[in-house]
Order: C-alpha cells, then sequence, then structure tokens
C-alpha cells in the first residue's frame, strides 16, 4: 500500500475513534447533568394530615402507644388543631401555650414508663425543628 493511502486510511481512522471519544464523553456529561437537574432543590413539604400520619405512627414506636392511647392522641391531636384554626383567625399569639398544653394532654393519657420515652421523643422533634429553622434561616 503506497504511503499516501496509509497515511489517509490512518488519518480517517484518527478522525473516526477520536469522534466515537468525543461523542461517548459528551453523552456522559449529558446524562449526568440531567440525572441532577431533574432533583429537588429542596425537601417536599407534607400535608397536615401526612405529618399527623407520621408523627402518630413514630410516637406508636417510639413510645409504645397501644391503641386506646392513639384514639385519645387523635381527640388530643383534633382539638389542638381546632384551637390553632381559632387562633389563626384571631391573629392572637397564644400559639405556644396551645402547644403546652397539647404537651401536657399527652403526657396525661401515657402510662409512667411510657413518660420518658415521650420526652426523649419531644427532644428529637425539637432539635429538628431548630436545625429545620436554622436551614430556613440560612436560606434567606
Amino acid at each position: 500500500m503506497p504511503k499516501n493511502k496509509f497515511s489517509a486510511l490512518l488519518s480517517l481512522m484518527l478522525v473516526f475513534l477520536s469522534g466515537t471519544l468525543v461523542g461517548a464523553v459528551s453523552y456522559r456529561l449529558y446524562m449526568v447533568n440531567t440525572v441532577s437537574s431533574t432533583a429537588p432543590s429542596r425537601p417536599q413539604k407534607f400535608d397536615p394530615e401526612e405529618i399527623r400520619r407520621r408523627r402518630i405512627a413514630e410516637m406508636r414506636e417510639k413510645v409504645k402507644l397501644d391503641d386506646d392511647q392513639v384514639a385519645k392522641l387523635n381527640v388530643i391531636y383534633d382539638h389542638t388543631f381546632q384551637q390553632f384554626q381559632a387562633l389563626k383567625k384571631k391573629g392572637d399569639s397564644e400559639g405556644h401555650s396551645i402547644w403546652e398544653n397539647q404537651k401536657e394532654s399527652v403526657r396525661a393519657i401515657l402510662k409512667p414508663e411510657q413518660q420518658p420515652l415521650y420526652e426523649q421523643f419531644q427532644k428529637e422533634q425539637d432539635e429538628q425543628r431548630k436545625r429545620r429553622q436554622q436551614m430556613e434561616g440560612k436560606k434567606k
């Protein structure tokens, strides 16, 4: 094979291989950006009923509530919700006392051995709330 044909064939092969390599790398970069761009930028907010279901399930597991206590807890949560709805209408700042009343009502339905578990649960919830507030403060 003459030198010109060989170098032309070699050049053609190098161009083809480099095009394939550039195409593969570009495709890989495109797919990485596509996947990461679809991820939510912040956690989704749940509706109040979903939060309530999760919280009751978590309390049932961690505080070891029985069915009667869960029913009473639902009544307490309903009452608290109604109080907050009334508060929202009044525009008053009694929210903290409503939360404290709820905690006292929950403590009243717990058995003595469940009290420390509930206190630990409340402590974890408070820490999570503080972290969320700090994260929201940093976003603003």
